[in-house]
């Protein structure tokens, strides 16, 4: 029996000792406040933050998924992005366009899916690339005879600046949209319609 009560007593007190432990760490824990290392350099803003534009067009969804460089201070068309070159009509990974419907642009057909969006910008009209190709870093893997739309637009040009690559999908009515790219100087934009 004297031997039970000890054995009791010591039981007691390690579970006594276990609660407090566990209190002191939970404590500690709640408490700690992870301050950065002198050595850590502070994150840097991004300059050309990832986003989307997107709109319901009756029952068309048009996605549009690209990262949004910043003019800052720079000459971007005919500078930073050349004339009569193919641009990726963003930066980093290419453009792309998403349709779960067909969509008709200038009287030609583009089939629901996913389609990377290419430009020409030129000192006149731009011309306008739907490619097959979407998953690329750029236009490394670009090729003309992916294109399964290829049309022409004339830019507007403006004294205002749009600081940052800038997409919109606007709704004008139940079955026809546009779809606009603006940055720098420059805005082009085409309509579509919504293949019923």
């Amino acid at each position: 029996m004297k031997n039970l009560f000890l054995v009791l007593i010591v039981t007691v007190s390690l579970l006594s000792c276990k609660n407090e432990s566990k209190k002191a760490d939970k404590n500690e824990h709640e408490n700690h406040v992870e301050t950065p290392k002198k050595d850590e350099a502070p994150k840097k803003k991004v300059l050309s933050p990832h986003t989307s534009a997107m709109a319901m067009i009756g029952d068309a969804h048009i996605h549009i998924d690209y990262s949004s460089p910043g003019v800052r201070g720079r000459i971007v068309f005919g500078g930073l992005v050349g004339y009569d070159n193919v641009w990726q009509a963003g930066v980093h990974n290419a453009t792309w366009i998403e349709t779960n419907k067909d969509l008709m642009i200038n009287d030609d057909l583009l089939p629901a899916g996913k389609y990377g969006i290419f430009t020409l910008p030129s000192k006149g009209d731009w011309t306008v690339m739907i490619n097959k190709n979407w998953d690329q870093h750029g236009k490394d893997e670009y090729d003309k005879k992916d294109d399964v739309l290829r049309f022409k637009v004339t830019p507007n040009i403006s004294e205002d600046i749009t600081e940052h690559l800038e997409y919109k999908v606007k709704k004008v009515n139940e079955t026809e949209g546009t779809i606009s790219l603006a940055w720098e100087k420059v805005t082009i934009s085409f309509p579509f319609k919504v293949n019923q």
